[in-house]
């Protein structure tokens, strides 16, 4: 196995660690929600056929969120200010494999959803506003989000976390309507929802799936800040687990107040379930209301990528493998603020261009072709841990008095196989656009090897 590159001797400014568990909890739940929960709930009911594999979907989806959660807390423990998902791929495998997540993250995964974010974004402001067209709308929300994180990292989370405190609050006022103005509908009890016979049954509840791990799925990007974390080895893995059991309970809140609200024919019928179960509550009123709310959800999604993703070109380039002004950090802000802008500017091309939607497709494969490679890096690391100990009691006694994945190997083999089946699923879907996907994802390997040749490190 090929060593991991060298880090370059730094006698620039370093990344400046102001962000807590508080600022890390919030990062991993403003990863995860978008606009996808005020809209999902009606894909998975139309899939599910039925209230009880409805509510399992979302229950089944926060178990595996929640044991992803687990092993990325345990890689942050064990390999803390590593650059995140892009370190511990690196330092697991070979750093072709890093690069291949950096490069796809930037061309597709990362600016794709941003690009998305500040699409939906504009598309409810931009007939609010009564003005201009909705890319422009999300460019500019783009611009300004960049700006405020290019003065700093603290700047930038303060911005990130009320967005995420904002939009939690619209989604608790959303499922508060739901449970106590609204009125249920005869359909809506839960235990009134009908099973699909097998074996459309299995069927039906896969393709119910890829909606709900694609509305959980962000999880990740919190460990992109590990070198802005106060001690990452304890502020991340709290972060992760805290945020996950907060975005799961939101969940499958709305998953309740829709099925109560408007039956599991009616969650499956409309396209816009969070407006109808407003509307029902406050009327036109309740409608505008959540219009906004989905507004600062979108935004609030755009702001934690644009704090959270430029870290992974930032390690890229810190390994050489990149660009390398992508490395420089502003002396005053003490934030990577190349990396920063050069994201945004990939993020605003893709939102220009109307291609957004089609590298959505897409998104979700890629994403979960690198969750599975990131469990699998703890099966690496621990044996690695076990072979450099002298002793097995020795080596057991530290993997104790860390962060450990509850149930492992079992529940982490779990994850792997989970994550397999939804790239397998995803490219069964949408067999174009994966293909897509998988030959920009393949095209990183020759482009890491140019980037190796000793003349591009200059």
């Amino acid at each position: 196995m090929s060593a991991a590159p060298s880090r370059t001797v730094e006698t620039a400014p370093k990344l400046a660690r102001k962000l807590g568990v508080y600022d890390a909890t919030l990062i991993v739940m403003g990863g995860v929600i978008g606009a996808g929960i005020f809209r999902a709930p009606s894909v998975v009911a139309a899939r599910a056929h039925g209230a009880t594999p409805i509510l399992v979907a979302w229950l089944f989806g926060g178990l595996v969120a929640l044991i992803g959660a687990f092993v990325f807390a345990e890689l942050a423990w064990r390999r803390p200010s590593s650059g995140g998902l892009y370190g511990y791929l690196r330092d697991a495998y070979h750093p072709v494999v890093a690069f291949m997540y950096g490069w796809t993250a930037l061309l597709i995964s990362q600016s794709g959803g941003m690009a998305a974010a500040a699409i939906t974004f504009g598309a409810y402001v931009a007939p609010a506003a009564n003005a201009g067209a909705a890319a422009l709308w999300g460019v500019a929300a783009i611009a300004i989000l960049t700006v405020i994180n290019c003065l700093g990292v603290r700047e930038g989370g303060t911005a990130q976390n009320l967005l995420m405190i904002l939009k939690g609050a619209v989604i608790v006022a959303l499922i508060a309507a739901g449970a106590f103005v609204a009125p249920a509908t005869a359909a809506g009890a839960v235990s009134s929802g009908a099973f699909t016979p097998p074996p459309s049954l299995l069927i039906a509840f896969g393709a119910a799936m890829i909606p709900v791990l694609y509305a959980y799925d962000g999880f990740q990007t919190a460990a992109f800040v590990d070198g802005e974390l106060k001690d990452p080895k304890r502020t991340l893995p709290f972060g992760l687990v805290w945020g996950i059991a907060a975005v799961v309970a939101l969940y499958v809140g709305v998953t309740l107040v829709g099925l109560r609200v408007l039956g599991p024919h009616g969650l499956a019928d409309t396209a816009t379930p969070a407006s109808d179960i407003m509307r029902l509550a406050f009327g036109a009123t309740g409608a505008r209301i959540i219009a906004l709310g989905i507004a600062l959800s979108t935004l609030g999604f755009l702001s934690n990528q644009i704090l959270t993703s430029p870290r992974i070109y930032y390690a890229m380039a810190q390994d050489r493998i990149f660009f390398k002004q992508l490395a420089w950090v502003h002396p005053r802000s003490r934030v990577p603020l190349v990396a920063i802008v050069v994201q945004s500017l990939v993020a605003i091309v893709i939102a220009l261009s109307g291609r957004y939607d089609q590298i959505l497709n897409y998104v979700t494969s890629i994403d979960f072709v690198f969750l599975g490679l990131a469990a699998g890096a703890v099966i690496v690391f621990r044996r690695r841990a076990r072979a450099a100990s002298r002793s097995e009691i020795a080596a057991r006694a530290a993997d104790a008095a860390g962060i450990r994945i509850p149930g492992h190997p079992w529940t982490t083999v779990f994850f792997i196989v989970v994550s397999v089946a939804v790239v397998v699923n995803t490219y069964i879907a949408f067999p174009n656009d994966s293909l897509i996907g998988l030959a920009i994802l393949l095209l990183g390997a020759p482009v890491y090897l140019i980037w190796k040749r000793p003349a591009l490190h200059r």
